[in-house]
């Protein structure tokens, strides 16, 4: 598990005393010293797919953008359809480079007229607020650093928002509702059901304690919500997606929309509209080792006769479907599902198959 991240010292959220006493075990994440588990990976990740898990991600970059037209402004700067984002409504884009490659994924909410909401990857904070700020001359970027996030992912989450926090729970999977000083968005990064919960720092630790509370809620850290992701077929920056990899190639297509596809009036639409009509030089699938044993990221591909046939970009343990599971990116050629092929694993050769994704089917909320 590994995103992007600067090599200062580690920030700390708001709740890293709260996470301590929780008995979480912190690491460095992304300039950050974060919760990589309570009681363990394999149990906060089954805790989440069974009843809810809150995960503390106030490490992620809350950007506003303030002005009189901010949706047609971030259109220059994304493959993604943000003139058709309704009010109340949440979307997943990419910014992309001159080149076509991915300078970082996020998510963007239409909170009121002239008042969009970014959420970036916090590794990527550094490289995203100039390159947001170059190019939307005509708007106010402004990072809220009095802001953090909180997650509640699971089946049983939206009953929880209901009990502890009535009138805040969005009807449908990517709905925003604000009241007050919170922005809730029916939304998540583990492939279940749930919300994320924008705020003020200082009211973190109170929802969090009013959360936690609940016998249905239990702590999971970034180790849980890594496993999570990778089931659910979801990439993580750093990994599955850099500045080298298309959109196409990254098998995110769905996050742009027919007329942004044959405009490709964004940076690096040149290599999309290519891609799109001669196809990519690789693309990212799915991958199930043979056996038990994980593999991880950085382990090269060949094929059943010896030919190179690509790299792993994420591997793990998969607790829900009790295997290993992994992406990577393969030329086409390879990419059927059912093709298997051979990963190198510290000098000896493991046994895979190429695999659709997801391999946990997702739970939003229709």
């Amino acid at each position: 598990m590994s995103e992007t991240s600067p090599t200062s010292e580690p920030r700390r959220t708001a709740l890293y005393d709260t996470h301590v006493a929780a008995g979480a075990r912190m690491v460095p994440f992304a300039g950050w010293e974060m919760p990589i588990q309570y009681e363990g990976v394999i149990a906060e990740h089954t805790w989440c797919r069974t009843h809810a898990a809150l995960f503390d991600v106030a490490h992620m970059a809350v950007v506003d953008l303030l002005g009189e037209d901010p949706a047609s402004a971030l259109e220059r700067l994304t493959p993604a359809g943000i003139t058709t984002l309704d009010a109340g409504r949440q979307r997943y884009l990419l910014l992309t480079n001159d080149a076509g490659g991915v300078i970082d994924d996020a998510m963007v909410a239409n909170i009121a007229p002239g008042h969009l909401r970014l959420v970036v990857n916090a590794g990527r904070r550094d490289v995203d607020l100039p390159h947001l700020i170059a190019g939307l001359p005509e708007l106010d970027v402004i990072e809220r650093t009095d802001l953090g996030i909180l997650a509640l992912q699971g089946p049983e989450a939206a009953a929880v928002i209901e009990r502890v926090m009535p009138g805040h729970l969005p009807g449908r999977f990517l709905d925003v509702v604000t009241v007050d000083d919170l922005t809730v968005s029916r939304s998540g990064y583990t492939g279940e059901d749930g919300v994320e919960i924008i705020a003020p720092t200082e009211r973190l630790g109170g929802l969090a304690d009013r959360l936690i509370a609940d016998d249905r809620v239990a702590w999971a850290g970034l180790g849980a919500r890594d496993t999570l992701r990778l089931e659910a077929g979801l990439c993580l920056y750093g990994n599955d997606l850099d500045e080298s990899i298309s959109p196409v190639e990254a098998g995110l297509v769905w996050s742009m929309p027919k007329r942004r596809r044959e405009a490709g009036d964004f940076p690096g639409g040149a290599r999309v509209s290519r891609e799109l009509a001669e196809g990519p030089r690789w693309t990212r699938v799915g991958l199930r080792p043979d056996g038990r044993r994980p593999v991880r990221d950085g382990a090269t591909l060949t094929s059943a006769d010896g030919a190179d046939a690509g790299i792993v970009t994420s591997g793990g343990f998969g607790p829900t479907v009790d295997a290993p599971v992994a992406m990577g990116y393969v030329p086409p050629a390879f990419a059927e599902p059912g093709t298997p092929l051979v990963a190198e694993v510290r000098g000896k050769s493991v046994a895979v198959t190429v695999a659709e994704l997801p391999f946990v089917p997702a739970n939003f909320a229709r």
